[in-house]
């Protein structure tokens, strides 16, 4: 299929051989906990993907991250969801470098996700059915020895859980006057900091590949080099790092599912199954999805980065969406049921697509924040 083979060049491209190392393991194996994909990936220098060549990483761009994005989903969807947490912390972190090394953030932590092949866990979902992901539980208070500040809350489900190197986690800071709510931050911690541990969370089949359990932090010791504040703009807005980082996020989670279903399309052209008619269908459908998350992609590569780039990849987002749940469906029917009981695989990348609709921000919370900014307001996700 004309896309995903592209889609597949430019992951040869930039991480070589990592896609015929998964192909040696069948698609189960991959999505099981202690699959081997996390470590192929590390071991084709798939950390450094999407950091600049000016910080010594590969250099892939927005439109080619979200090209290999879908190209590891198609092959392993548990590698492309744990990786593509990755891969948008370390893109906001160093799309923003210079002004994260002059407000003093420990910049060796990250010049070592180059240097040592590291991987980042982001941590910023808490299990919480109805509390925004903008309003953390995790609670910091300021160290008695004033050394910085001691952690305390757990992050569930947390991708990378079982490999990750360093944690980026959201936590709610102490008021400057010590009464009434304080800002919300993003913290640098690494994995063998005292008081992180790991607990198993997640218990579905689907995506169980992706190392998705909650990461725990007790009376963490946190340095305020290790601390990247944040605040929203005067009209509710977010900043830039959160901004920047939703961007990234949205646009790369969607090509995560696009990869399921495009795996489920490629079987369906491959046999040809279905009319012509109905093959065209399938194929305008998935491409739509694409061309709407390729439009996120060189929006970023050309520099928008506001509250109005965040609502369009929004938009993208949900309209990839939709359109990835019409191939699903269609895919499935189309192959028919001999080939879903002949083969787990379609049952599995079936189940798996459904994961966009639980990745934040839901539908609902979008919608009356989203109306507002048709009528000119800016996009308050808060």
């Amino acid at each position: 299929m004309r896309a995903l083979d592209a889609a597949r060049e430019t992951c040869e491209r930039h991480l070589p051989g990592l896609l015929d190392r998964l192909g040696e393991h069948p698609l189960d194996r991959l999505e099981k906990p202690g699959s081997p994909a996390v470590e192929l990936f590390r071991s084709r220098g798939g950390p450094a993907l999407v950091i600049p060549k000016a910080y010594s990483g590969l250099g892939a761009g927005p439109v080619e991250a979200v090209d290999v994005t879908r190209a590891l989903a198609a092959a392993s969807p548990s590698l492309a969801v744990a990786t593509t947490m990755h891969h948008f912390s370390v893109a906001t972190l160093f799309s923003l470098a210079d002004s994260l090394q002059s407000s003093g953030v420990e910049w060796a932590l990250l010049e070592g996700i180059v240097e040592q092949n590291l991987l980042v866990a982001s941590g910023f979902a808490e299990g919480r059915p109805g509390r925004g992901i903008l309003a953390p539980t995790m609670e910091a208070r300021l160290d008695e020895g004033g050394k910085g500040y001691r952690v305390n809350g757990a992050k569930k489900p947390c991708s990378l859980s079982a490999s990750m190197d360093l944690l980026t986690a959201s936590v709610a800071l102490p008021a400057a006057d010590g009464a009434g709510p304080g800002e919300t931050a993003v913290l640098l911690v690494p994995r063998q900091t005292d008081g992180l541990s790991v607990h198993p969370f997640w218990s579905s089949w689907a995506l169980a590949g992706a190392e998705s359990d909650e990461i725990r932090l007790t009376d963490v010791l946190v340095d305020e080099q290790q601390v990247m504040r944040t605040e929203l703009g005067d009209s509710g807005e977010l900043d830039e790092l959160q901004t920047v980082g939703f961007i990234w996020f949205e646009m790369l989670i969607s090509a995560c599912y696009l990869g399921v279903a495009s795996a489920l399309a490629e079987r369906v052209m491959a046999g040809g199954r279905g009319s012509a008619s109905e093959r065209a269908q399938l194929g305008i459908r998935l491409e739509t999805a694409a061309q709407l998350l390729e439009g996120v992609a060189r929006m970023v590569a050309d520099g928008e980065r506001g509250n109005a780039a965040l609502a369009k990849s929004l938009v993208a987002r949900y309209g990839a969406q939709d359109a990835i749940g019409d191939v699903v469906r269609q895919a499935v029917e189309l192959l028919g049921g001999m080939a879903f009981i002949g083969s787990g695989d379609i049952a599995y990348l079936a189940a798996a697509s459904h994961g966009l609709s639980f990745h934040p921000p839901s539908r609902s919370a979008f919608t009356e924040p989203f109306v507002e900014h048709i009528g000119g307001k800016p996009l308050r996700l808060a």
